[in-house]
């Protein structure tokens, strides 16, 4: 059975929270998987993008093989990079 595959490499990163010199605390992000498939859009018409009245909004979703997440992967302390962008996990979902 031949898989998805996929052309894009996308980086899970996980925030942990630490605290610098003067105890103010300080979000700092890690790689702690890399998966690849296929970013594709799966929205974002806006009727107000004519009239400059709106920014447009844009959903993606990462299609990718089954591939067993790291355990501190969450849609609550994630996101994913993705070609230098950064994009915020909604929902990891396992159809």
């Amino acid at each position: 059975m031949k898989g998805i595959g996929g052309n894009i490499k996308a980086d899970f990163q996980v925030f942990k929270s630490t605290t610098n010199e003067i105890g103010e605390a300080v979000k700092v992000w890690e790689t702690v998987q890399t998966v690849t498939g296929f970013l594709d859009m799966s929205g974002g018409d806006s009727k107000y993008n004519t009239y400059n009245a709106k920014i447009q909004e844009s959903t993606h979703i990462f299609i990718c093989d089954y591939v067993r997440l790291d355990k501190s992967i969450s849609a609550e302390k994630s996101r994913v990079v993705i070609n230098g962008k950064i994009y915020d996990i909604m929902i990891i979902d396992n159809p």
